[in-house]
């Protein structure tokens, strides 16, 4: 259960981030370089209400489905140890000094 939800929530990130990239930052909508969006399809304001609506969609069930997510895995994990309650390790020996070359002699 958790897996399908994962993948849907894939999907809807995946959406909503399309629908904000595709919106203009004026709230005109569908800013693709013309001042009518889509064209005859819709106008300009109709397309920056579809656009705001299904954000508004788009981010209430993603919000949704992290709550979902968070509560269901929320008893899963094990107890995990903390690298703060384990006393320290050994301290290391001072290591011998470099053994001294062998020069040979005239």
């Amino acid at each position: 259960m958790s897996t399908v939800l994962l993948i849907v929530h894939l999907f809807v990130t995946l959406a909503l981030i399309g629908v904000v990239l595709i919106q203009r930052s004026e709230g005109g909508g569908l800013g693709i370089g013309t001042s009518q969006g889509m064209g005859s399809f819709m106008s300009g304001r109709g397309t920056a209400n579809l656009l705001t609506r299904t954000t508004a969609i788009l981010a209430a069930i993603f919000m949704l489905l992290s709550l979902t997510l968070a509560l269901m895995n929320r008893g899963t994990a094990g107890p995990t140890k903390s690298i703060l309650d384990s006393a320290p390790a050994s301290v290391p020996a001072v290591p011998a000094p470099p053994a001294k070359p062998s020069v040979p002699t005239n």
